[in-house]
């Protein structure tokens, strides 16, 4: 299994003026969209602890957040021994246990409890209710014992970021894992921006919006100065409408036509409100995802355009490459492998980056078939080998990472070989 190393992420090239509007949505409203009346956070150092069944691959995983949430978002942050009260509890259960009481969660953070035990006797009271906080004092990150690394890895970075900071989730943002879009799974330079915003020593807790409004533009001033000249960029709100229509689609409990008729009612919606943005980049991917199988010609107009949306802003390139992947697979099952690996190529560096295993480990094997179709075997073993390296991080278990193997490989409608 093939792992990514410690590297620090990418600053935001956004302006200050529109950080500023970012960090003011994302910590004083809930995704629900009911407002946070005032600002909270941990006072002094933060602990850290994890409890429960956890698998061999948390902790390294772990240790590395640990450090860049130390390095680059300048937090006094540390783990403690399991048996020590800590701010932050982490705790292990198998994901059967989890969804059985929160069904459509992957993982979740709340407040004021340290276990399971406490979240189910008082998860249905004000005890772990975010609004009614005035300040942090503990707080408990529930994960599945029982995933991909990666997939508990993001669930590390996504919870641990919020326990510590801002709660909202914002469809447009365009580089963040404060996004329910998922495109980002690690802390990026935005998020570790917006963190080390939050424990700026101006502000503090109990500070209502408008207070920490006033403060934002020395802090960020201070912490940000490329941003001082940059421009602010307008961006219209996101109806309900639009959110319940994408995430109707992408859910799992309505059927096969219903999600695809709410994916292109998210295509429409967006349209309406004249977006051009990544939110209709991203209500083309959903669609053609969907539709892939059943019509797969309006796919490759959805992606094509999702594509061209994302290409065309420095900081969408991660989506880009998710396009550019199912790009690549259209190509390889029409018979054109140099283009396929053209376009395999092109994106690692970015997917390498962002540290998507799985997506990484996918671009390989599309690589490696398609080598495999231009006649050049050997290479195509030695890039096939080190994407099961990467697969077995991004997918987990055996049993998964050979399925998309298969699956990559049964697009080829035929072998060529290097005469033929």
């Amino acid at each position: 299994m093939k792992v990514f190393s410690n590297q620090r992420s990418l600053p935001t090239r956004q302006s200050n003026s529109s950080l500023a509007r970012d960090f003011l949505e994302l910590s004083f409203q809930m995704e629900s969209g009911r407002p946070v009346p005032v600002m909270t956070r941990f006072q002094g150092p933060i602990t850290l602890r994890v409890t429960g069944d956890a698998p061999a691959n948390l902790a390294p995983d772990l240790r590395r957040l640990i450090s860049r949430l130390r390095t680059e978002a300048g937090l006094d942050i540390s783990q403690v021994p399991r048996n020590r009260d800590a701010n932050i509890t982490i705790q292990a259960i198998p994901q059967r246990q989890l969804q059985g009481l929160v069904p459509q969660a992957a993982c979740f953070v709340v407040p004021r409890v340290s276990n399971w035990a406490e979240f189910r006797a008082n998860r249905r009271g004000n005890v772990t209710d975010w609004t009614t906080l005035t300040h942090r004092d503990k707080v408990a990150i529930f994960v599945p014992s029982n995933v991909s690394p990666q997939e508990l890895r993001d669930c590390l970075h996504e919870e641990i970021a919020q326990a510590l900071g801002p709660l909202n989730d914002m469809y447009r943002l365009p580089n963040s894992v404060f996004n329910d879009d998922n495109f980002h799974t690690v802390l990026t330079g935005f998020d570790m921006l917006m963190l080390r915003i939050y424990y700026a020593p101006e502000l503090q807790n109990g500070m209502s919006r408008d207070q920490v409004a006033q403060k934002l533009p020395a802090i960020l001033s201070r912490l940000n100065p490329a941003g001082r000249a940059g421009n602010f960029t307008p961006q219209s709100p996101t109806p309900r409408a639009w959110i319940n229509a994408l995430e109707t689609a992408l859910g799992p409990v309505a059927g096969s036509t219903r999600r695809r008729s709410s994916a292109r009612q998210a295509i429409d919606i967006a349209r309406a409100q004249g977006w051009t943005d990544n939110r209709l980049a991203f209500s083309l991917f959903a669609y053609g995802r969907l539709v892939a199988r059943t019509n797969p010609d309006a796919a490759l107009l959805a992606f094509l355009e999702a594509g061209t949306i994302y290409r065309a802003n420095p900081e969408t390139q991660l989506q880009a490459a998710h396009v550019e992947m199912h790009l690549a697979v259209y190509l390889l099952s029409s018979g054109r492998p140099d283009a396929a690996l053209t376009l395999a190529d092109k994106n690692l560096p970015v997917v390498s980056q962002a540290q998507n295993a799985a997506l990484l480990s996918t671009l390989l094997m599309i690589k490696a078939e398609a080598l495999e179709q231009l006649g050049r075997t050997q290479d195509a073993a030695s890039v096939r080998l080190d994407s099961l390296g990467w697969a077995r991080y991004g997918f987990g278990s055996e049993a998964e990472v050979r399925a998309r193997l298969e699956n990559i490989m049964s697009l080829v409608p035929r072998r060529q070989t290097s005469g033929g």
